[in-house]
């Protein structure tokens, strides 16, 4: 069986094909094409050997919902809410990112206020009905959209999420009154409480509908033009992969898929080397993406934002992302201070070095001015690249201003990148009480490597994981997942043993939705998996903890005891003696799907890996060092070497500076122990 991985990034799109039969696997790279990404995923598979017309299997992440997010590049939305109630989608939660700044402008919301319109309508806490849905007015709001133009309409009333009759008579007026418009309706997409919350992920969710199912719908022609006959999956933010049907309605899913398929590819990577406890460090060419496992499982979030105040409430992995990818941009602020980011030269037209019209320094030609990136190298030798564009740059931008010479100005903006980089990690580890020194660092994506020993010693980090193929780590996570599906239901009440019936009721109701589900999208009885979650928290709290269950629940004390461990772990305290209430439930199912084994090496040793040598500034020695440089497509097995060194491969490049050690074991991976 062959298996295609892709990962559709903002600077690459990269492919790994696994050939399960011989073993052997091939990796691509090549640039992303932002205004038809389906181009640059069929760029990518022809460089393969493989032709499309021989895979068996497609899984891809991408941040296509995820840009069109940030550049606003939605469809006009309409919103119907509960007469009085259109205003919580702009007044939000009322507050702000960064709360002491007064002059601070909060983003736009995703609907404009003369596209939200309310009906008379009105449900109470219970599910009990106390005003009647207002029918002729919901058709005149839906004929008011319709000659406006607008063909995408999110519905999200008040306490919907406990009783959707209104909510599903809606959408039938919108059938009869407008039957080309999509319906997005806040009981299907989020059965929650909290309003903002439910409203804020549903109009997002109905917003990239049309903006993922138009790429997708691309993507999938191309592939079947191609001769491709399988599924057209792709990565979500939960950690699973979903078919085009499902992602045709849960399109906010996808929005995080690509850092996450790099979440769990560092997970694999780290537990193939034995460590339960990693933190990925994810760089590319725009940003740099951290994420955390701890004793084996990644770490999750409830909610995440593209931009502040406007949640998605789907589950996600943690990943604390900043502009500081290869293509950052390196300025001089009005105080005269050098930063790096968030401002990114992306693939087009990227860093001074790559001849594409770049005429801004960034920290890929930094990373070439001080010798540890060969321009004649980069994707092999097949991308046209020289170091003459990236010194001008900074000696004209950066140094001169300064009063630097061209060296110092940039090794300052290597180190300044490090420390941006370093406080993405500590926003991952130290802030949610893990120590970094508990944990191995797991380099990777294009330019990951050339930094993670760098980011590993200041942070006390002893151990680095360079995976055999760093730069398209992410697209390997997309081989490594089960298609999955989560839902969530609101559960109010204490937890005791008296509600532990109720509570099954509710799970199995929900499992019975999910096994539905996963039939519908191919996967066999015996190959669904369940997973039980309890959303648990202090009488009086207003945020919760997930707490782990098994069904039959055979102890509420024992999951209560689970609970106050957790929250001593996240909080720093806890208190046996105060009530603990339940506030949701949440159940996962998985398709499990056959994972791919790779071959360990054979030969031993460093073989013919060495390669010469070249001068490269490190800031630790103050100066340039002739550094011996190898080819890691040539280690063996047991392959060991000092700092300072470099090792090129196609698709990265590794640093090793001085004052650390580096080893290759049988899995392919490089382990740098700092010191």
């Amino acid at each position: 069986m062959n298996r295609a991985g892709v990962d559709i990034g903002g600077t690459f799109t990269d492919v790994i094909v696994f050939d399960e039969e011989s073993g052997e696997i091939e990796i691509a790279k090549t640039p992303s094409t932002p205004d038809n990404p389906a181009e640059g995923v069929i760029n990518g598979l022809t460089k393969a050997e493989t032709g499309i017309e021989d895979l068996d299997f497609f899984s891809h992440g991408s941040t296509v919902g995820t840009n069109a997010l940030i550049e606003r590049e939605l469809p006009r939305i309409g919103l119907i809410t509960t007469e009085g109630f259109r205003d919580v989608h702009e007044i939000r939660d009322a507050t702000k990112d960064e709360i002491w700044d007064a002059y601070e402008d909060v983003a736009d919301p995703y609907v404009q206020r003369r596209d939200r319109l309310g009906v008379s309508e009105r449900i109470d806490y219970d599910g009990s009905v106390v005003e009647p849905l207002d029918e002729d007015r919901a058709r005149e709001v839906v004929r008011i959209f319709e000659k406006r133009g607008i063909d995408t309409i999110a519905i999200s009333l008040i306490n919907a999420y406990v009783n959707g009759d209104h909510e599903r008579r809606l959408e039938e007026i919108v059938a009869d009154e407008h039957p080309d418009a999509f319906v997005c309706s806040s009981h299907e997409i989020l059965p929650e409480m909290f309003e903002h919350e439910r409203m804020s992920t549903t109009v997002i969710n109905a917003a990239l509908v049309p903006v993922v199912q138009e790429y997708l719908t691309d993507l999938s022609t191309q592939l079947a033009d191609r001769d491709y006959h399988g599924d057209v999956l792709a990565m979500h933010s939960g950690g699973g992969v979903m078919t085009t049907d499902a992602i045709a309605y849960y399109a906010a899913r996808i929005a995080n898929s690509g850092p996450t398929a790099g979440a769990i590819a560092g997970q694999y990577i780290a537990e193939q080397c034995g460590f339960e406890n990693a933190i990925g460090f994810d760089m590319g060419g725009t940003s740099a993406d951290v994420s955390l496992t701890h004793s084996g499982d990644i770490e999750m979030t409830d909610e995440w934002a593209v931009e502040y105040g406007y949640p998605i409430m789907f589950p996600s992995t943690d990943i604390e992302t900043i502009g500081a990818g290869g293509g950052s941009v390196a300025w001089i602020d009005e105080g005269g201070s050098l930063r790096v980011g968030p401002k990114s030269q992306g693939a087009d037209p990227g860093p001074a070095c790559y001849l594409r019209g770049g005429d801004k320094p960034t920290t890929t030609d930094a990373n070439v001015v001080l010798g540890w990136v060969d321009p004649d190298k980069f994707l092999g030798g097949d991308m046209e690249a020289t170091a003459e564009p990236a010194e001008r740059v900074i000696e004209r931008d950066i140094a001169e201003p300064l009063g630097l010479d061209l060296t110092e100005a940039a090794s300052s903006i290597e180190q300044i990148a490090v420390a941006n980089m370093c406080n993405a990690v500590r926003l991952v580890s130290t802030s949610k009480g893990y120590d970094p020194r508990d944990f191995a660092l797991v380099g990777f994506g294009g330019a990951g490597p050339l930094h993670a020993a760098h980011v590993a010693k200041q942070m006390n980090i002893p151990k680095v994981i360079i995976p055999p193929y760093p730069g398209i780590n992410s697209a390997l996570g997309c081989l490594l997942v089960d298609v999955e599906h989560d839902l969530s239901r609101t559960f109010i009440a204490d937890a005791t043993a008296d509600v532990v019936d109720d509570i099954e009721e509710t799970l199995a109701e929900m499992e019975s939705e999910i096994y539905e589900r996963l039939a519908e999208e191919g996967v066999e009885d015996d190959d669904m998996r369940m997973d039980y979650e309890l959303k648990m928290r202090y009488a009086g709290q207003w945020r919760s903890l997930d707490v782990p269950c098994s069904r039959p629940i055979e102890s509420m004390d024992a999951i209560r005891e689970q609970f106050h461990e957790q929250h001593e772990q996240v909080y720093a305290y806890s208190d046996e003696e105060q009530q603990v209430e339940l506030y949701g439930l949440r159940v996962t199912g998985r398709g499990i799907v056959d994972k791919p084994s790779f071959p360990e090496l054979e030969t031993e040793g460093l073989n013919d890996a060495h390669i010469g040598t070249r001068e490269a500034y490190f800031e630790v020695a103050g100066e340039y060092v002739e550094t011996d440089v190898y080819d890691r497509s040539k280690f063996g097995v047991g392959a060991s070497f000092e700092g300072p060194a470099i090792v090129e491969q196609m698709d990265s490049t590794v640093v090793v500076p001085p004052g650390t050690e580096a080893e290759v074991e049988n899995t392919g991976n490089l382990i740098i122990t700092v010191k």
